[in-house]
């Protein structure tokens, strides 16, 4: 590979989860090994994620949530379609089946993610500089227009799109994941055209379904770099620097009835995956690599 410089922006994604959770993102940050993090604004531990973002001066952008736990805008805490029979957000799967029904209300998905937005910039101070989507929600069919509008309407300049290069040569992913992934990645370049058409934009690389949670190795973090910045520069008609977004998890694990976004917390918030993904993004065998490959750790707002 030849001395491409290349900007690493490392998400923690989840901050807010749970006292536990942030506890991993802010060692992690602390340990020089995630750059950037991910605010869900409906964690049980949103505020206490703010002011360590504050305190230790961490690039905060939002992770939209329309999946899990609860909404934050109080019209539709109580009668609206992104809500299941017990009164939560569908979840991951569910809110997938009830937009493919047609079930759900395009304006309260706006009108939900506007008041995430302005709960983010009331915990913080700030608009966020960037915005995703919790369990990738914000590049679904419909989502994804409305989604668009309101980071257009805030002027929120960065986005994921979690196309990952290589995915499909992953075969230590299990079929039923991976089907959930490659229905992201076609979601995802159904995305792109209505993102660039609102002048949104993104990292030029994302990495983060192949190296999630058991998965994730000094090595599998290396080799989705190497390949990825390879399948790059391989196309003709790029510049001498590019930008990759490895979107991460690391925490403590969460300890129940502690944290979640109102339901409580999930079961990968409680395993031991969340450990694995800290103990091995703060390796210095990890950090050394990036030293000798020319990459340099950043965040959104430095692009």
């Amino acid at each position: 590979l030849r001395m491409l410089q290349v900007k690493l922006i490392v998400t923690g994604d989840d901050f807010g989860y749970c006292p536990r959770r942030n506890q991993g993102i802010v060692d992690c940050f602390l340990a020089g090994a995630i750059s950037n993090v991910s605010l869900l604004v409906n964690g049980s531990a949103a505020a206490d994620a703010a002011e360590l973002a504050r305190r230790h001066n961490i690039p905060i952008g939002l992770h939209a949530n329309l999946s899990e736990g609860s909404p934050v805008c109080e019209v539709l805490k109580t009668n609206s379609s992104l809500l299941n029979q017990d009164g939560f957000f569908h979840g991951k799967m569910g809110f997938r089946t009830a937009l493919s029904k047609g079930l759900l209300n395009m304006s309260e998905v706006k009108q939900e993610l506007k008041a995430q937005v302005e709960l983010f910039q009331e915990l913080t101070g700030h608009l966020p500089p960037h915005m995703d989507g919790h369990q990738h929600v914000h590049v679904l069919p419909e989502v994804r227009h409305v989604f668009a509008e309101v980071l257009e309407e805030y002027g929120i300049k960065y986005t994921r799109v979690p196309i990952e290069p290589g995915l499909h040569n992953c075969d230590w992913i299990p079929p039923s994941l991976m089907d959930f992934y490659l229905g992201v990645e076609e979601d995802s370049f159904n995305t792109v055209d209505v993102f660039t058409k609102h002048g949104i934009r993104w990292a030029d690389i994302y990495i983060g379904l192949s190296t999630m949670g058991r998965n994730m190795s000094v090595s599998s973090i290396r080799s989705a770099i190497d390949s990825a910045i390879l399948q790059l520069t391989a196309r003709a008609e790029h510049s001498s620097t590019v930008t990759i977004e490895l979107m991460v998890h690391p925490g403590y694990p969460s300890v129940p009835p502690t944290g979640g976004c109102g339901e409580g917390p999930d079961d990968f918030s409680q395993s031991w995956e969340r450990l694995h993904e800290l103990q091995t993004l703060i390796k210095p065998e990890l950090q050394s690599h990036y030293k000798s490959r020319n990459i340099q750790l950043c965040s959104f707002k430095d692009l």
